[in-house]
């Protein structure tokens, strides 16, 4: 193959910050002349000698003393004292014992010790030892006889890299993980400098296949071609490049005994049926090796025994996992293939006779299938049904297409498998088996009638894509399904409305709806199609009746998709309390049941009716959790809407940096993907959080063209939510005489809304409006009947708005005593809903009334021992912000992320973004 890509070696590491921390501490101790020792251990292709080649770069650089270096060679393992003769070759001068005595007669370890120490006898030495676990027993002995005791005053130190630390038993481990998905990104890029076209499904498979793994990666890059990586070829099956990786792995176990070489073959092959992660059955492998005639000792210490075997296999209860992933995909690459073929047809036998479903048999006999098999492939694909989970049906699908003997079945059965790995979670694998659909020469997929691939188009785009293109390819999917699979075109109907109503089309939307056919597949979604209609055509009572009828009738199936849609009819009429329990009981099904897709989706409708009922708090706590989920699950629209929703919490909350910082992730994912929705949250935030500032002025000029007719209006489901605000921005910001028309039509015309909605909350905010608006005579009686309704509605923070106001009109008119009141509610209120971005304002209020009021007492978290500009950079990973993220947040590069994180992970003594989460949370 002629590659057209090369792969350059990266010019830093990437995602190490926290291990590059560790070992600076090292480093600034030997330079204060206080040796000492790490061990770093990890799989091959993790980067061990990476971090070593940093560290000695580092010493070098600041012109600290020497750097004695030495990699072991596999082949002078049996050579006694071999690795320190090497280590002592590479001295950058003379000392006391010449290396050529070292292989003579050997070398004791306390001499080793004492030459370490001489090494540094001027400047501070580093030793670094790469693949120590090649070395030598003798050599290994000595090494870590001598790390064990360079500690203060010594001058030297030792950094060894090893594949794991029995050798080096008693000294500080530092152990190595895969990169995590942005690093490994970051890592890709470099990598594919000179392809910068490179294809997302590329992209996705490349980051997937590697594992977190950079030389893996780097080795997956370097055997694609450019037109394979920017997706213009398809790519190989399956990807070639990661052999030396797997042959590194595989040499581990080359020492190891037949038999244990054998129950790990059937281990790594008992796998193959089941979902990614979750091992092998423990019992299922204790009758395969009982049938391959392993002994029963081994069975017993390797499945059932405590330490299962050291390094390579361990147990979970009933479950046996490989120590690390690679070492599965390991084993079966490097059994002979009679031997793989043996283990998966052993392990199909023993799964037809125990197995209540017949997919894990069918699967294992896929696997040791030499050759395309139609029939097998048919077998596959009628089992491939619930309650199947939908990765582990996607993953038969896959192999059914594989198996198949013809073009159309082949592609069709791509097709079904990558709907059910979007039904999982796993788009980007969805994205890939798409990529695998055959093209006719026209460019159309070739399929058969009813293939699922133009709906998980849209339904992808739905979740990571512009809402328009989404909601164009859902309607074009449901008028080519209606014929054979009306279900999917039902929910493709449904889903082009959802994403009509995200791009804050009304007339899109009910578009999409009206082309239900009267008697929908779903008899259930007949009540939410009428009640939707009767709303938009004004007859109210009719279209809250159907509704309720909808919200009923989902709370009685429990379906999740059903739920979601009873709770989006709640939030539609105002029933706020009803959405918050049809969005709880859709997360508690979709936790259940599935699918895994729905959890964001879940979490983000029950955040956004926690919000709306007052519960910030909750609100707050599921967006967290719906952003992560949405992350994980490669649905960045459901990340964008996640964003507003928590500008909106912090907006109450606080601070203001973070509802800033939660309204331009937001506004930066709105705006390509054309989300008015979000877009429309998000600015309500930052104004509302400009309100709770005292920026008036700001917070009306934001407000203004969400509320007003004309081009930029905002979505047409929140204008009215947000009309509350506007109207107070604008009197408070002394437009009130100059805007007076505008602003009492827009009161009139949500006291319209107000007639029409059941919101609890709606005549309380008309009449707080009215009373911003009304003369001095009647503004009085109107702050009082707005407290008298919230009385009735309930919610701390709307009431506590309402008294502030209330509480400053009075103020203003010199009634300060009076005032005190209100004002002191309000507070009291505030800090019961947390709402700590207003507290500031009620507490300003009641000291302009003559209140003292206490100042809050000054923070002792573990903050305090980092700089301003570190504690944004933790608070903005607490809140689970990328690099890239937090970059764009704070106006910087990405690599001063990285240098800031590197130091907050130093100074508060955390490895990892989980233990600062952590920490910040506590």
């Amino acid at each position: 193959m002629t590659h057209s890509t090369t792969v350059h070696s990266p010019l830093r590491l990437y995602g190490r910050s926290g291990e590059l921390a560790i070992v600076e501490t090292l480093l600034d101790r030997l330079a204060q002349g206080d040796g000492g020792a790490l061990v770093v251990t990890a799989p091959p292709g993790l980067g061990r000698s990476a971090l070593l080649d940093a560290a000695a770069e580092a010493h070098r650089a600041r012109g600290r003393g020497p750097v004695l270096r030495a990699t072991a060679v596999p082949a002078e393992r049996r050579l006694p004292h071999s690795g320190l003769h090497a280590l002592l070759c590479a001295a950058p001068g003379p000392l006391s014992v010449p290396p050529d005595r070292v292989l003579r007669s050997g070398i004791t370890p306390d001499t080793l010790l004492a030459l370490l120490r001489e090494s540094g006898a001027e400047r501070p030495a580093l030793v670094c030892v790469d693949d120590a676990h090649a070395w030598d027993p003798r050599s290994r002995e000595a090494l870590g006889f001598a790390a064990r005791r360079l500690g203060a005053g010594s001058r030297a130190a030792v950094l060894i890299a090893s594949a794991d630390e029995t050798s080096f038993a008693g000294l500080p481990a530092l152990r190595l993980g895969p990169l995590d998905d942005e690093a490994a990104a970051c890592l890709l890029e470099r990598f594919t400098g000179r392809t910068p076209d490179i294809d997302p499904v590329v992209r996705g498979e490349l980051l997937r296949e590697a594992a977190g793994n950079p030389r893996l990666l780097a080795g997956l890059v370097g055997h694609l071609t450019a037109d394979q990586l920017a997706g213009r070829t398809v790519l190989p099956f399956p990807l070639p490049g990661g052999e030396s990786v797997l042959d590194a792995h595989a040499a581990q176990l080359d020492g190891l005994p037949a038999e244990t070489r054998t129950l790990l073959l059937l281990a790594a092959a008992a796998q193959e049926h089941e979902q990614e992660g979750t091992g092998a059955d423990a019992g299922l492998l204790l009758r395969a090796g009982n049938r391959a005639g392993l002994g029963a000792a081994l069975l017993d210490r390797a499945l059932f025994g405590p330490g299962g075997i050291p390094g390579v296999l361990e147990r979970t209860g009933s479950r046996v996992h490989f120590s690390h992933p690679l070492l599965g995909r390991a084993v079966l690459r490097h059994a002979p293939p009679a031997h793989r073929r043996a283990a998966h047809e052993l392990l199909a036998a023993l799964l037809g006779q125990v197995s209540a479903h017949p997919l894990p048999s069918l699967v294992q006999r896929a696997c040791a299938a030499p050759a395309p098999d139609a029939a097998l492939a048919s077998a596959l694909e009628r089992a491939a049904t619930a309650p199947r989970p939908h990765a582990e049906r996607a993953a038969a699908l896959t192999r059914a297409a594989l198996l198949s003997t013809d073009e159309a079945h082949r592609a069709h059965r791509f097709a079904e498998a990558a709907e059910h790995a979007r039904l999982a979670g796993d788009t980007g694998r969805a994205r890939a088996l798409l990529a695998r659909v055959a093209q006719d020469p026209d460019g159309g997929p070739r399929h058969l009638p009813g293939g699922p691939a133009p709906y998980t188009y849209g339904m992808l785009a739905l979740g990571d894509g512009p809402a328009a293109d989404a909601r164009e390819a859902l309607l074009a999917a449901a008028a080519r399904l209606a014929p054979h699979d009306p279900a999917r075109a039902l929910a493709a109907l449904l889903a082009a409305a959802e994403a009509a109503w995200a791009s804050g089309d009304a007339i899109a939307y009910l578009d999409a709806l009206n082309r239900i056919p009267g008697r929908p597949h779903d008899p259930a979604v007949t009540p939410y199609l009428a009640g939707v209609r009767a709303v938009f055509a004004g007859r109210m009572a009719e279209g809250h009746e159907l509704l309720a009828q909808c919200l009923r009738a989902a709370e009685a199936d429990g379906e999740p998709r059903a739920l979601l849609r009873a709770g989006a009819c709640a939030l539609v009429v105002g029933e706020a309390e009803s959405a918050c329990r049809a969005g709880a009981r859709a997360l508690a099904a979709v936790r259940s049941r599935g699918p895994e897709v729905l959890l964001a989706h879940a979490l983000e409708q029950l955040a956004y009716a926690e919000l709306r009922a007052g519960r910030h708090a909750r609100a707050r706590a599921h967006a967290l959790e719906g952003l992560h989920a949405a992350r994980r699950t490669g649905q960045s629209n459901a990340t964008t809407h996640l964003h507003a929703v928590l500008a909106l919490t912090a907006s109450v909350e606080g601070p203001a940096e973070a509802c800033a910082a939660h309204a331009d992730a937001a506004l930066a994912g709105a705006g390509p993907h054309g989300l008015v929705q979000a877009a429309t949250l998000a600015t309500w935030a930052v104004a509302r959080a400009d309100l709770a500032a005292g920026r008036t002025g700001e917070a009306a000029a934001r407000l203004a063209p969400l509320v007003r007719p004309g081009p930029r209006h905002g979505h047409f489901g929140i204008r009215m939510l947000a009309l509350p605000c506007y109207v107070e921005a604008a009197v408070l910001a002394g437009r009130g005489t100059e805007w007076a028309d505008e602003l009492a039509d827009a009161v009139r015309e949500f006291a319209i809304w107000t007639g029409r909605t059941v919101d609890p909350h709606a005549l309380a905010q008309l009449a707080r409006c009215r009373a911003l608006l009304a003369s001095a005579d009647e503004a009085e009686a109107r702050y009082a009947e707005a407290l008298a309704h919230h009385d009735r509605a309930g919610g701390d923070f709307e009431r506590a708005r309402t008294q502030l106001l209330y509480g400053q009109w009075l103020r203003r008119r010199r009634r300060t005593r009076e005032a005190r009141g209100p004002l002191r509610d309000a507070l009291v209120g505030f800090e019961r809903c947390s709402a700590r971005a207003w507290v500031d304002r009620a507490t300003g209020e009641l000291r302009a009334a003559g209140e003292a009021v206490d100042a809050p007492a000054a923070d002792t978290g573990p903050l305090d021992a980092l700089t301003p500009q570190q504690q944004r950079v933790a608070r903005c990973v607490a809140e689970g912000a990328t690099n890239r993220e937090i970059a764009r947040r704070l106006s910087v590069s990405p690599r001063t992320v990285d240098h800031h994180l590197r130091n907050v992970f130093a100074a508060l003594g955390v490895r990892s973004r989980t233990e600062l989460a952590r920490l910040m949370g506590s």
